[in-house]
This record gives C-alpha cells, structure tokens and sequence, in this order.
C-alpha cells in the first residue's frame, strides 16, 4: 500500500508525553475560537491579516471542509494539539503543501495559544509531525518558513533539529504586509523515531 493510499484512508492521531494531534471537528470550535479570541494580540504579529469573521462559526465550518478537501486529497494534514492531563487545547499545526513523487516534501505551519506557549508543546508536536511525515507518508523533506523576527519560533525550530537554509525575500503577505522569511528544513535522514540524529 503507498503511503499516498494509507494518507487518504486514515485519521491520524498523535500522542506523545504532554501533549496529543488529532485532526479537529465541528465540536471542536468553541474552545478554538476562545483561545485564538484570547490570543489575538500574541498571534497577529505572525500570521496573515485576520478577516472580520475570523472566528464565526460559519468561518469555522468552511475551515473544516478545507481541512477535509486538503486530506482526502493528500495535500495537507491539519491537527489541533491538546494537553494530555486536562485535554485542553493548546495549538494547532499543519502539514502542507504535501508533494510525492521526486519531491517528497512538505511544510509546516503552527500556532500556540499564548496561555500555553514556552512550554514545550510545540516542539513535542513538531516532533510528532515529523514523525509522521517521514514514517507514515514517508516524505524525504520537511519545510518551515519563519519571519526573521520571531525569536520563539526560530527557536523551536531549531531545537527540532531544522537548519537554516536561507532568506526568502517578501515571501509571505503577514498581518497586511509582504515579509521577509527565512527558510527551515529537516530531512529524513536526520530525523529517525523521534529523536535527532548525532
């Protein structure tokens, strides 16, 4: 079975020490919307410019069916993380942009509520993902893009074993402007069950 098939069939979900990655559902978004709600101010600054009905409920639902189309075709894979002693949610992160064949290759993107970050759920979900991607759908490349300014973000990267690539120039238009970004990666070879290679 290819792992392109296998993608395409299955609804992973990831568990690790702290914290747990399931792909959301519709019960999911009261929570979401509250803790984005609450960590507006935090998360702005590092994502593209929030719509007027960003956390509608009708907002809510197209982001499912996205996250449903994107899946069932193998494209991307979209988790929420949740902390495994309360079962609260804490982030989400995605893996996208999935490419087979001679690229094998996808990116990341990832998000914390403010309350939760600097705690190490992250880099635990990172790891996760990784995990996954290299294992299950056996990609060979995995990608991130981070603006130059955003320390945490560079340093949970880092700490994941990605290495520095390079500076995409106004790469990506962030809270309503073009931004510069460096790029990240990881390879499978550097990267086995979890742990770094060294």
């Amino acid at each position: 079975m290819s792992a392109f098939s296998w993608f395409r069939r299955e609804r992973p979900a990831l568990r690790a020490e702290n914290g747990s990655l399931r792909l959301p559902v519709r019960g999911d978004y009261r929570e979401w919307a509250a803790l984005r709600d609450a960590s507006r101010s935090f998360l702005e600054p590092w994502e593209p410019r929030w719509a007027p009905d960003e956390l509608s409920r009708s907002a809510w639902q197209q982001r499912l069916r996205r996250y449903r189309e994107d899946f069932s075709v193998g494209s991307a894979v979209a988790f929420l993380i949740f902390e495994n002693t309360t079962g609260a949610l804490v982030g989400g992160i995605t893996l996208g942009h999935i490419r087979h064949g001679v690229a094998q290759s996808g990116q990341i993107g990832y998000w914390m509520g403010e309350r939760h970050a600097g705690k190490g759920y992250m880099s635990e979900a990172i790891g996760l993902v990784a995990s996954y991607a290299f294992d299950t759908l056996r990609l060979h490349r995995i990608e991130a893009a981070c603006i130059p300014d955003n320390a945490r973000s560079i340093r949970v990267l880092e700490k994941a074993g990605f290495r520095r690539e390079g500076l995409l120039r106004s790469y990506l238009r962030i809270n309503g402007s073009w931004q510069d970004h460096y790029l990240y990666a990881l390879i499978a070879g550097d990267h086995r069950g979890g742990t770094m290679r060294g």
